[in-house]
């Protein structure tokens, strides 16, 4: 393989990457734009889609009144990038023109994507100011709560195993059982 420096490359920004999208051009493709170049996400496989639907289901419970809900779908976390998280906890609002760049909480759910979880989309997330991103770590069966954010990441990160329960930051009255979802 060839080498080619950086410097080369001109990334590809948020608003080019979404008419692109809206060509049809990346149509049945799983990609994601982040720090402008496109990343294949991983494959979903049925331990992940069965957490992600149960939690879809703890979310839109819990918060029906207090946010909006997006289930792997698009987050304009800077020019550069639009992740698609398993979850964005966002605040409610009108988004027909543009994606939320705000969020409460992103989750992601973890197996194959692990590493990447925890350290480019950590160090994204916190970048853009999410105070609050869960990676649902499907290999060790814990949830890893990121929390103050920092330049490089988030400056505080708690493991809570099964058994635990957890508290979002944006509404402290909602707690999941970690049981609930990871099994």
């Amino acid at each position: 393989m060839v080498s080619r420096a950086p410097e080369l490359f001109r990334p590809l920004r948020r608003v080019e990457y979404d008419r692109l999208v809206a060509l049809g051009s990346f149509d049945g493709e799983r990609i994601e734009l982040v720090g402008g170049a496109l990343r294949r996400m991983s494959p979903i496989g049925p331990p992940h889609t069965s957490t992600v639907d149960r939690l879809t289901r703890l979310f839109v419970l819990a918060l029906a009144d207090l946010a909006w809900v997006r289930v792997q779908g698009s987050f304009a976390a800077d020019e550069l990038s639009e992740p698609e998280p398993d979850f964005c906890i966002f605040p409610l609002g009108d988004y027909d023109a543009a994606h939320p760049s705000e969020a409460h909480l992103i989750v992601e759910v973890s197996d194959s994507s692990l590493e990447y979880d925890r350290g480019e989309k950590a160090r994204l997330y916190a970048s853009c100011g999410v105070p609050e991103y869960w990676v649902v770590n499907l290999v060790d069966r814990v949830v890893e709560v990121h929390r103050e954010p920092a330049s490089g990441g988030y400056r505080r990160v708690t493991v809570v195993p099964k058994g635990g329960r957890l508290r979002l930051l944006a509404f402290p009255k909602v707690e999941l059982a970690v049981d609930d979802f990871v099994r």
